[in-house]
């Protein structure tokens, strides 16, 4: 790297803090920490929304299946996000933002002791935290092995450098500051996106190369099937990623939740689902051309790097890398903050009682020393980790395979078709679906990629709906609850929400359900 490449790289981790800082004043409450008050508006949302799917792992793992396997990457990954993020559009973002609107939480997992009971709301909300601290760590290792191969920076200073800097923004800016950051690196991908592809077309026959480079390309890396992506592979993203990215992954739930309304919770999923549609396959065409400009090459994980070395000048390669530590940075704030509402609104008050006692100023205290704590545990486990493998193992065959059971009961329970399917259906799901995946990671040699991530979503998708049909638990305040979500409250209904809790907090985020359902 070039003396201006560092320049730059320095001035991003410089504005990092400063949005830290600034953020810092917009919040004074724990609703302002994690979910922004309900001010962000639709557009940033979404922008927000679409960039908290990117991470490092995009140019490195999913770099090497382009470099290896040509198209089928779009069609595997960002297009099965795109339909699914469409599909929740209509069905899940506007519910989410009413629960905040109507009920007054700040965390996606609130509602499931009303919903279902405590104990289930207990198991999704560990088993999901555990998840979430092996997922972060792969992101860890994934930046680490840019550093690594941009500047030469050992492993494993590459994980404290953005680990500590990211630890610093999110516990004093909370969501307002991950919301920023989201939209710098939507800026900085751009800049950095549309170069890689214009150096791209400079270096091999302009503008034509959009149509002649693919009978060039080694065969089959047109094809929209390729390699070990097969079609049983590509729907079963679509159905896992259909409840990740409109939910499952919690830390999306909350760009809906922190939309003004739900109408424009609406409009940013179907914002975040056009950009995943189109942009990707911008970013992904420089990858998927790289066999022509860098041949040769045995570990696909370095072919973008090489890419970038051999096409773009000084400046913005440091530009770019300052882009692949926004989009880890901004993903990992997005889920430590998620997962911080969830200690502390929803585990903390049943773990120790205590907490339930704090003032407004400890609870926000609280919220931001759990967050240091949960990116130290996840960089704990990315210095310890093997890097070789660890980061496809932990993106399909750990977090895309139990995504699913884990979030079906969360998300299946904010819509009216299965208001009478209660916390059997939910803890048997759950169980079932997790059991098949142990089963397949385990037990089963050589288990296909597509089994891994289809059939625990399968099986769990299928004892949630044949439980709850055989043994209904309905219930009238399950019925209050889902009821509530149809439609937008009144600007007084809110007013008198943010009121009430904001004079009198509850001691956690499923009491604030239950007392508004008490109220109506």
């Amino acid at each position: 790297m070039a003396t201006l490449d560092w320049i730059v790289l320095g001035a991003y981790f410089l504005v990092m803090v400063a949005i830290g800082l600034w953020s810092r004043k917009r919040v004074h409450t724990i609703a302002d920490f994690f979910t922004a008050g309900g001010r962000i508006p639709w557009w940033l949302s979404g922008i927000s929304h679409h960039m908290s799917g990117y991470s490092a792992i995009m140019f490195v793992t999913f770099a090497a299946v382009a470099y290896d396997h040509g198209v089928t990457v779009y069609f595997w990954w960002p297009l099965t996000i795109g339909l699914g993020v469409g599909i929740g559009a209509f069905l899940f973002a506007a519910r989410w933002n009413r629960l905040r609107a109507r009920h007054g939480v700040n965390s996606p997992l609130a509602y499931l002791a009303v919903r279902y009971d405590l104990p289930t709301q207990q198991v999704l909300a560990y088993s999901g935290a555990a998840l979430k601290v092996v997922d972060i760590a792969a992101k860890w290792v994934a930046i680490a092995l840019l550093l690594q191969g941009f500047a030469d920076i050992p492993l494993v200073w590459g994980i404290i450098l953005t680990g500590v800097c990211t630890m610093f923004y999110m516990a004093f800016g909370g969501l307002w500051a991950d919301v920023l950051t989201d939209f710098g690196q939507f800026v900085i991908q751009a800049v950095a996106g549309l170069a890689m592809l214009f150096a791209l077309l400079a270096h091999l026959d302009g503008v034509a190369t959009l149509w002649t480079m693919w009978g060039d390309l080694p065969d089959g890396h047109g094809d929209p099937i390729n390699g070990p992506v097969t079609s049983g592979l590509i729907m079963a993203f679509l159905l896992v990623k259909t409840f990740e990215y409109n939910g499952g992954m919690w830390n999306l739930a909350q760009r809906y939740m922190a939309a003004p309304s739900g109408s424009r919770a609406k409009k940013s999923a179907l914002l975040s689902s056009f950009l995943w549609i189109v942009w990707p396959f911008v970013l992904f065409l420089p990858m998927i051309a790289a066999p022509l400009v860098v041949p040769g090459i045995e570990d696909g994980e370095k072919s973008y790097i090489m890419l970038a070395q051999e096409l773009l000048p000084a400046g913005i390669i440091g530009l770019l890398l300052a882009g692949f530590f926004s989009h880890t940075m901004a993903m990992v704030a997005s889920d430590s903050n998620v997962i911080t509402a969830v200690i502390t609104r929803d585990l903390a008050p049943v773990l120790v009682p205590r907490t339930r006692r704090l003032t407004q100023a400890g609870r926000l205290l609280f919220a931001r020393v759990t967050t240091v704590a949960f990116v130290t545990a996840s960089m704990a486990l990315a210095l310890v980790t093997d890097p070789d493998g660890f980061i496809m193992t932990v993106v399909v065959s750990i977090v895309a395979a139990t995504m699913g059971p884990i979030s079906i009961p969360l998300m299946l329970g904010l819509l009216p078709w299965f208001r009478r399917h209660g916390p059997r259906a939910a803890l048997t799901s759950w169980a079932g679906g997790l059991a098949v995946w142990a089963y397949l990671y385990w037990i089963v040699e050589d288990a296909s990629q597509t089994a891994n991530v289809g059939l625990p979503v399968l099986t769990s998708l299928v004892l949630y709906l044949v439980v709850g049909l055989v043994r209904p638990e309905g219930s009238a305040t399950r019925d209050l609850l889902v009821g509530s979500l149809d439609s937008d409250p009144s600007e007084a209904e809110r007013a008198a929400v943010e009121k009430r809790l904001r004079d009198a907090p509850p001691a956690s985020d499923g009491a604030a359900v239950a007392e508004t359902l008490t109220i109506r």
